[in-house]
């Protein structure tokens, strides 16, 4: 439970980055195809901070001063992304912010299932995240003052959120941040890892990355579609929605993925995401993108848990920071960067509809992984059984 706070204020930042990050770029003044190739940078950044982050505090055993500096980078290079309007600009500055917003939250997912063990239920603890992210988004649709529709304000928010993360990861026992037996940089120790590249490892990460690229219309442009497609002033309204949408799901996740396993539940949430796009691209109205908002409930309130309970399983201790990293990384921000460099054209020369439509397919191809690996797997052990008998 003492991680609890850290993971308050961790998402009261993502309430506002993700959401908002798209609107303060593109009231910058840029086209939608620069807004597609900044966030596509924002995306690439994001892979490389949580590898640099994460080896330093897996090599070391300490994450408290690792989580911190992710959240001053996220605040330093927000006012000046949202003050200098140039591409080269921009584009430094929103990489060096992505460095630090995508850090933080691996390296805390890191320390706290080493901590919580293989028995522990991430869930209970994670669910708190998502109530603090329903009720900062929430906060931020109705708040009076310093609303979060100007790129200065949205800066502003960012820091403030960034500063509160840093004051609660610090006053943070050490014990609750740090893993007791740190790796050695020696020959040894590096020639008694095993390797995490295994064949369901490689399958189960491939089927994240392909639910991630499709969920790229949702998490990069969304905000856009509703103000700009929509002309519906209810970002924070409908970010409350899917929050609260995800919250019974992460909290009940346990007893759903100890029961079914962590791939069979990929699977079914890439289905879903496939669903939701759907949703989006042939009912475009209100009542649509509500339906659609409360799918969340699987395509986030189910994945992630599944996706983190995947990883745990997966990674041994020692190396849990660089298991997390190739999660939030090549599962994450890997399809993310792709993604967001196709989105920004797609909505250029199709628009918004014609967006969700085609990333449906990405959905598609990860929920159809996991069958396919499964019979290849039965087919071959049924082969070598035919074979011996």
């Amino acid at each position: 439970m003492h991680y609890i706070p850290a993971y308050i204020t961790l998402f009261f930042v993502s309430g506002i980055v993700f959401p908002y990050l798209p609107i303060l770029v593109r009231n910058l003044g840029y086209p939608a195809a620069t807004v597609g190739i900044l966030l596509s940078i924002a995306e690439g950044a994001g892979i490389l901070g949580p590898f640099i982050f994460g080896r330093v505090a897996d090599k070391y055993g300490k994450y408290k001063g690792c989580i911190a500096l992710s959240y001053v980078l996220a605040a330093a290079a927000a006012v000046p992304l949202a003050l200098f309007v140039h591409p080269v600009l921009s584009g430094i500055f929103i990489a060096v912010s992505a460095i630090g917003s995508r850090s933080s939250m691996p390296l805390l997912d890191s320390i706290t299932t080493i901590h919580l063990g293989e028995k522990g239920n991430y869930g209970k603890i994670r669910v708190f995240g998502s109530i603090a992210f329903v009720c900062f988004v929430f906060f931020m649709q109705w708040i009076p003052v310093l609303r979060p529709n100007t790129s200065v304000n949205i800066a502003f928010w960012i820091c403030v959120t960034a500063a509160l993360g840093i004051i609660v990861i610090t006053l943070l026992p050490s014990k609750y941040t740090t893993r007791m037996t740190p790796s050695k940089d020696t020959g040894h120790a590096e020639a008694g890892k095993k390797s995490i590249w295994t064949p369901i490892f490689i399958v189960g990460l491939v089927s994240i990355a392909l639910n991630r690229m499709a969920m790229v219309p949702v998490h990069s442009f969304f905000s856009l579609f509703l103000v700009e497609y929509m002309r519906w002033d209810a970002v924070g309204l409908m970010m409350t929605l899917s929050g609260l949408a995800e919250i019974p799901f992460i909290f009940f996740s346990y007893r759903l993925i100890r029961r079914y396993g962590t791939m069979p539940i990929l699977a079914f949430t890439s289905a879903i995401v496939a669903l939701r796009l759907g949703l989006y691209a042939i009912f475009p109205f209100k009542a649509g993108v509500i339906a659609g908002q409360l799918l969340h409930s699987f395509c986030f309130g189910l994945f992630h848990p599944a996706s983190i309970a995947f990883i745990s399983d997966s990674v041994p201790s020692e190396q849990r920071s660089y298991g997390m990293t190739l999660y939030l990384s090549l599962g994450w921000g890997l399809p993310a960067f792709l993604g967001n460099f196709m989105g920004g054209f797609v909505i250029d020369n199709a628009g918004f509809r014609s967006l969700f439509g085609y990333f449906t397919v990405f959905a598609l191809l990860s929920a159809a992984i996991y069958p396919v690996y499964y019979l290849r797997n039965r087919y071959k052990r049924n082969k070598q059984k035919a074979s011996t008998s």
